[in-house]
Order: C-alpha cells, then sequence, then structure tokens
C-alpha cells in the first residue's frame, strides 16, 4: 500500500437483522472513518460475491449515522450460502479494489464466512485481515458473555409473554390454552426469557419448552391439562426448534423447506390442534414472529450501547494489526455487583459454525421456572424498568 493512502476496509451485515444492529455499523464507521476508507458490502456475502461494493464517502456515511437506532440492516443483509469457488471470487473483487480488510457483522455462520474468507486469501497470496462483530437474536455464539441483538430481543418476549398472558386470563372462560412460538433455531435463549417477569405460579408463562430437550407430546398435553385445572387456563411457550425424541422438527415444514433449512416456525399451530383435538381445550397459536429482532419501541438501552461499542472494538483491533478474531463482550466483576462489561476478542475458529447452547440448569426440569442466577443475568441486558402486573389471582379464587 503507498505511503499517505489511507487503507480500505469493507463492512457488510449478514443474516438475520437485529433491532441493534446498526448501532455496531455506525460504531464501526465513526471509529474507523479517520484512519481508512471504508466501504460498504450490500447484503454481505451475496455482495461478496457480486461485486456489490461501494465506497462509503462523507455523503454516504451521512446517511448511514441515521440509521444508528433504527432495526434492519442499512447495507441490506439476508442469507447467502457461499461455495469454495465464492470465496476465491470474494477476495478477487476486494483485491481489485485493493481492499486488505474486512469485517462482516453476523452470527456463527458469518463467522465461518469470515473464517473462510481468511483462509481463501491467504491460498491465493492475498493479504486480507478479517474480523467479526457478534450480532443475533438467538444468543447463540460461544466466547462472548452474550450477543448485541439479545437483550432486545428478550425484552420484547418478556413483556409480550406477559401481556398476552394477562389476555388469555381475562378470557378463560372463553379460551383455555395459547401456545406462543419463540425464534431460537436450535437453542432455547429467547424461550426463556419469556419468564423473565414471572413472579409467582399464577403468573405467565405457566410452561416452556426450549429444543436442548428432546420434546415429548403426550407428556406435554398432560403438563397443559394439569395446568389449566390448576390455574383456570395455561400461557405456553415454545421454541421453534423444538425436536422429538427421533430429532424430527415439530413445525409443519414442507420438505423443501426441511432439506434447504430456509425457515422455521410453525410448531405453535400444530401444539394448539393437538391439544384442542385431544384435551377439548380451546387453543390459540401465537407466533410472536419478526417483532422479536425489529421492534425499536422494545430496544434495550444496555443492547445499543454495546452493540455500537462492539463495532468501534473492531476498528481498534484492525488499527492493532490483528485478524482472524471476533470481538466479544466481556462480563466485569463489580465489588456492589452493578452490570459492567469490557470489550474482548476471540479467534474465529472458536466461534465459527458452533451453536452455545442454552445450558441446562437455566430451566428447571417441569419448565416452570428459571434459575434465579439467570434472571438476574437477564435483567442486566434488558432493563430494569421492565415491571410484572399484579397478581389477581383471588379473581380465580370467587369463580371456581
Amino acid at each position: 500500500m503507498t505511503v499517505g493512502i489511507k487503507p480500505k476496509v469493507a463492512i457488510g451485515q449478514a443474516g438475520g437483522p437485529t433491532a441493534v444492529i446498526n448501532a455496531s455499523l455506525v460504531g464501526f464507521l465513526e471509529a474507523a472513518k479517520s484512519a481508512y476508507t471504508t466501504y460498504g458490502v450490500v447484503n454481505a456475502c451475496q455482495g461478496l460475491v457480486n461485486d456489490w461494493i461501494y465506497e462509503i464517502d462523507d455523503d454516504v456515511y451521512g446517511n448511514l449515522s441515521r440509521y444508528r437506532h433504527l432495526p434492519g440492516a442499512a447495507l441490506g443483509s439476508g442469507r447467502w450460502a457461499m461455495t469454495e469457488e465464492d470465496f476465491h471470487t470474494a477476495v478477487h473483487h476486494l483485491k481489485r479494489r485493493d481492499i486488505h480488510l474486512l469485517v462482516l457483522i453476523g452470527g456463527n455462520g458469518t463467522m465461518y464466512a469470515c473464517q473462510e474468507m481468511a483462509r481463501a486469501a491467504d491460498k491465493l497470496g492475498y493479504d486480507l485481515a478479517v474480523a467479526g462483530i457478534p450480532k443475533t437474536v438467538d444468543n447463540d455464539l460461544m466466547e462472548t458473555d452474550h450477543t448485541p441483538g439479545y437483550g432486545s430481543a428478550a425484552r420484547y418476549v418478556a413483556a409480550t409473554v406477559r401481556d398476552i398472558g394477562e389476555d388469555l386470563k381475562s378470557m378463560r372462560n372463553f379460551e383455555s390454552v395459547r401456545i406462543m412460538e419463540t425464534m431460537g433455531r436450535n437453542v432455547g435463549w429467547l424461550t426463556a426469557a419469556s419468564m423473565l417477569l414471572k413472579e409467582s405460579e399464577e403468573q405467565p408463562p405457566h410452561l416452556i419448552y426450549v429444543p436442548e430437550r428432546a420434546f415429548e407430546l403426550d407428556e406435554f398435553l398432560q403438563d397443559v391439562e394439569q395446568t389449566v385445572s390448576r390455574i383456570g387456563h395455561a400461557a405456553v411457550v415454545i421454541s421453534e426448534g423444538l425436536r422429538d425424541r427421533n430429532g424430527e422438527l415439530l413445525s409443519k415444514l414442507t420438505l423443501h423447506e426441511k432439506m434447504t433449512n430456509t425457515v422455521l416456525g410453525g410448531a405453535s399451530r400444530f401444539l394448539a390442534d393437538q391439544v384442542s383435538a385431544r384435551l377439548n381445550l380451546p387453543s390459540r397459536a401465537e407466533m410472536l414472529g419478526m417483532n422479536q429482532r425489529c421492534f425499536s419501541s422494545m430496544v434495550s438501552n444496555a443492547d445499543r450501547r454495546e452493540a455500537e461499542a462492539l463495532g468501534a472494538a473492531a476498528a481498534e483491533l484492525l488499527l492493532k494489526g490483528e485478524s482472524g478474531r471476533m470481538v466479544t463482550l466481556v462480563r466485569e466483576e463489580l465489588p456492589d455487583e452493578r452490570y459492567a462489561y469490557r470489550p474482548g476478542s476471540c479467534r474465529l475458529e472458536a466461534v465459527a459454525g458452533i451453536e452455545r447452547l442454552l445450558p441446562a440448569d437455566v430451566v428447571n426440569e417441569r419448565g416452570t421456572a428459571i434459575s434465579p442466577a439467570f434472571k438476574n443475568w437477564l435483567r442486566s441486558l434488558t432493563g430494569d424498568d421492565l415491571q410484572s402486573f399484579p397478581d389477581w389471582s383471588f379473581h380465580r379464587a370467587a369463580s371456581t
């Protein structure tokens, strides 16, 4: 590179967006603009392959900075599986522009893409430094205390389940069971978050089911029947990735969807039908849907600050000459138990393509409570302003 000319860095956003992914983008651009000439990659991996790369000049930066607090991905995102040939093509596109630095914001699949980009560049003899910024509402990345995006999604899930539970309680003479389905793919971090505001047996959710445990339909039906008998209604939260003992998804996907693994969702509809047919109880399925990752009114302030800070940390990592690493959140242990964190980093090999499962001790065997330690940990990510509603179980006593 010519002396006096700024090195060039390209950045892209990959996978499903979060409510705070743009904070990471703007955080990176702010920290990088004085030291680098920055380029945006449209739709991340797809853009690397198709050469959808453009310079982020002052005008473009001004427009992108307006997305700091907005959901979605300002550069475009999406999922795009890359072949070995694709990685080589992407390196050639970067080489043609003399871009020697690449940053991708994403989950474990994106960290795998970062790793493979570095390997492809090495094979081709091209000097390419690669860094990853974590994001996912699933919270399934290793080596970081949690992922940006999860705190806001967990906040939304906890508040929504609280509110839907109150609505169901009001309508329990008309419908008995609501089954709410969260995102999370193969992990139960968001499902467990639904219990954040539960403080008594009467409060929702009454039962939760996570994909880390094999799902038994007969046991589920028994749990629901007993809950309705005891409480008068049942607010149930399940993960979209529930599987039975044979590893089959409960969701009613088409064969094409199962083979391509493009979507999940539908387990709640299947289970609501089972409750209605086999227990003769009025049941409704509720997909919590894309609001989990894009509801800007429910963003956690801590989540947004951390997302932005990790964007800046990635720029600092590259300035230090580091490559092949993902920035992480390291929780600080303070004497007064206040929550604090500092940026760290780990090797891409430690996170690429690896799923971080929900620990077995977070949710009890009956799916009726979460551990106090998990609740305290989660509170620091979602904010202390979320409150449980009053427990008005005295109404139930008067109507039975």
